[in-house]
């Protein structure tokens, strides 16, 4: 009943030593020393090796080392094999910290006062009222809802858009390509927390940012892929899109005369909004081994007809 981890090898290091605390009876391999592979029942991978299933015949689970599993060919992933992310509580944590920053960030007009200050100019803007600025969420998955909790609190104006119908106490709640409209043109920051999917790639294009009023900004932390740089670059120096924060782009890194790394009105970080969390991610994994074992559902188990 062999465990083996295939991803950043420091981080797995301490996923190692926890199991060993928590779990000494589970064979514990970093990747690629994977003992026997017949022996080897989960795999735990940022990407999986290619062939994996017939490399390991008696695989039993397999859990993606982040919250989405966009970077996993599932089409390869035999049917029957669950697979789990893991949008565990160090990561939710993460995501709620970074966007609530990026957020208060473009409200109190960060973006502007960091050029000033690069200029040595002293100018003050207009303070305005959270309970006046509308924030919007592209996606409420556990994420999503995680972060609007926390931004609720400071009075801001939220709504939320996904696919599927949801009911959210102080939250507007929008669904489907029909309701995306009316929900844009009611919005100043919007934040895309969505997992990449066929129908996800590149919606952050030209035609969504400009169904935003005109100087409202953007938090981009969902997939590299769903943002159309030229789209955003064109919005912002035309004045359209105020400023924006973006965390993920395609590709990683950017290249080194790409204009993101210069432009006065983003605020570019390099993929770090969260990361998982060994002590938090450890405690899932083993859990959702044990609700396995025990023939129970499973948590962050990924539907393969939505890809997430």
């Amino acid at each position: 009943m062999v465990f083996v981890y295939k991803a950043d090898p420091v981080r797995g290091a301490e996923w190692a030593r926890l199991f060993a605390a928590k779990a000494p009876e589970i064979p514990f391999h970093i990747w690629p020393d994977i003992g026997p592979p017949e022996r080897v029942r989960y795999l735990a991978a940022w990407t999986l090796p290619e062939g994996f299933e017939r490399q390991f015949p008696n695989v039993e689970l397999v859990f993606s080392t982040g919250a989405g599993v966009d970077q996993f060919d599932l089409s390869k992933v035999p049917p029957a094999l669950p697979v789990m992310r893991l949008a565990e509580p160090g990561v939710v944590a993460g995501m709620v910290e970074y966007a609530t920053m990026a957020v208060l960030a473009l409200h109190r007009d960060l973006p502007a006062y960091i050029e000033q200050q690069r200029q040595g100019k002293w100018a003050a803007h207009r303070v305005h009222p959270a309970a006046k600025r509308r924030v919007s969420v592209l996606g409420m998955g556990v994420l999503g809802r995680a972060v609007l909790t926390q931004l609720r609190s400071f009075g801001f104006q939220l709504a939320g858009w996904s696919r599927t119908r949801h009911e959210f106490e102080g939250v507007t709640c929008y669904v489907g390509e029909g309701e995306l409209l009316g929900m844009l043109a009611a919005t100043d920051v919007l934040v895309c927390l969505l997992p990449l999917t066929s129908e996800t790639r590149n919606i952050l294009d030209a035609k969504l940012l400009n169904a935003l009023p005109c100087g409202a900004s953007l938090v981009h932390v969902g997939r590299g892929a769903q943002l159309d740089h030229q789209a955003l670059l064109d919005a912002l120096d035309s004045g359209w899109i105020s400023s924006a924060v973006v965390d993920v782009t395609a590709p990683e890194p950017l290249p080194a005369n790409h204009r993101f790394w210069s432009h006065p009105r983003i605020l570019l970080t390099p993929h770090i909004a969260s990361m998982t969390q060994p002590e938090t991610a450890v405690d899932l994994v083993l859990e959702n081994i044990r609700r396995h074992q025990a023939g129970e559902p499973l948590v962050g188990l990924v539907s393969r007809d939505r890809g997430y």
